[in-house]
């Protein structure tokens, strides 16, 4: 389709099921496609190549219109608050910032606020020791909040550059969600002021539109201030980054695309749209 010679109205039509279909949402894409008619009006796509020139340009613009990267600087203890649904590599990825900002010469604490799932502080655990960082934690069904507590006081007590809070995901219980994050948060807030100074939220590329129903969710419960994207790894389709991004006004801070330890990067958006016309 891109490389048609000439672009009519039914091209455009096309290009919208092609959107639809990379995840990039219908809100988004009839955006992209309203501003490609009012293009095509003005004579300005004679070409396929024209159209995959404006169609990044359009893409381009709706992902720098919020980005930024994590900045550490202006707080210490920083403290990044970690949300997401169970399964979409919140542990892992909390694995991996302790470790790069671990080489970047900061000292981290993490916290198992996630007392509800079996083996999450376990799981943490490990990555906190390929780290090289403490971790606390308490038995497994105690109080978030009491971790949260105790996590905080440690992390002023050593003076911690980065404390970073792991969180239960279970979306399946909304209410009590709601609840302990914002519990959570006036925890943070009572012993640091002024924290949580990002919350970050975690979701898998492969979800597709479930992407955008978490994020509704977790900005209600919990104020989401950045995303991660985990398992862009090619499999994924990636549109929904772009979907979340401009529907919800957030930054995408780290995409992760691999297993690995330094898998994580800081998000680009040049580097992400040209991927995309890639695959």
């Amino acid at each position: 389709m891109l490389g048609k010679k000439t672009i009519d109205a039914d091209t455009l039509e096309e290009l919208e099921e092609i959107l639809i279909t990379s995840d990039i949402g219908v809100k988004t894409t009839m955006e992209l496609t309203r501003n490609l008619e009012q293009r095509l009006s003005r004579n300005e796509l004679r070409d396929g190549e024209a159209l995959r020139d404006a169609l990044k340009q359009e893409l381009l613009g709706k992902l720098q219109a919020h980005h930024q990267p994590l900045n550490l600087t202006g707080a210490k203890p920083f403290v990044l608050l970690v949300v997401g649904v169970n399964g979409v590599g919140k542990t892992t990825t909390i694995g991996k910032l302790a470790s790069r900002y671990v080489a970047e010469g900061r000292s981290v604490l993490l916290a198992a606020a996630d007392t509800f799932r079996a083996a999450a502080a376990d799981q943490l655990g490990v990555w906190a020791e390929r780290a090289g960082v403490d971790l606390i934690h308490h038995q497994e069904g105690a109080d978030p909040s009491a971790v949260t507590f105790d996590a905080c006081k440690a992390a002023l007590a050593r003076g911690v550059d980065l404390l970073i809070v792991d969180t239960a995901g279970r979306l399946h219980t909304k209410v009590n969600l709601m609840e302990e994050m914002k519990k959570i948060r006036r925890v943070i807030d009572r012993e640091i002021p002024g924290a949580p100074h990002e919350t970050l939220l975690v979701l898998d590329a492969a979800t597709g539109q479930n992407a955008l129903n978490q994020t509704r969710i977790f900005q209600q419960s919990a104020g989401v201030t950045g995303l991660a994207l985990t398992k862009l790894d090619g499999s994924a389709k990636g549109g929904v980054v772009v979907a979340v991004s401009h529907e919800y006004g957030l930054p995408v801070r780290f995409i992760g695309v691999g297993e690995g330890i330094d898998d994580l990067r800081d998000f680009d958006p040049q580097e992400f749209v040209d991927a995309l016309f890639q695959r």
